[in-house]
């Protein structure tokens, strides 16, 4: 008959580190994806101004791109949000910084849209 001389078990520290570290990783997405989106959203409407340059005037791209700024929350300024026209062609450029906070530390996530396009 055989003995067993020792089982190995393994102690209940691995579970919780790896809790912790779920946790953590889901807390830091929880801060971090609606800003992101937020970021995306106003980039789209950026792109979407510069594309109808042909139809509206340089104070109605900036009134609209500040407005979906100011309904996502993004501190985007009328100093740091560019529009040059030239002859045949628009650049709109913005650019913000979003402070994200942690238990501890700000985060500083800097955004930097630019979209060029020919106006017809």
């Amino acid at each position: 008959m055989r003995r067993r001389s020792s089982q190995r078990g393994e102690g209940k520290g691995g579970c919780i580190f790896g809790l912790i570290i779920l946790i953590s990783v889901i807390f830091i997405a929880y801060k971090i994806v609606p800003v992101k989106i937020a970021a995306a959203e106003l980039k789209q409407t950026i792109a979407d101004e510069a594309k109808s340059a042909g139809q509206h005037k340089d104070k109605v791209i900036r009134q609209t791109i500040m407005t979906k700024a100011e309904k996502l929350g993004l501190p985007l300024d009328n100093e740091n949000l560019t529009i040059e026209r030239e002859r045949q062609s628009i650049r709109v450029e913005a650019t913000y910084t979003v402070p994200i906070e942690f238990p501890g530390y700000t985060y500083q996530a800097d955004y930097h849209h630019v979209a060029e396009n020919p106006i017809f």
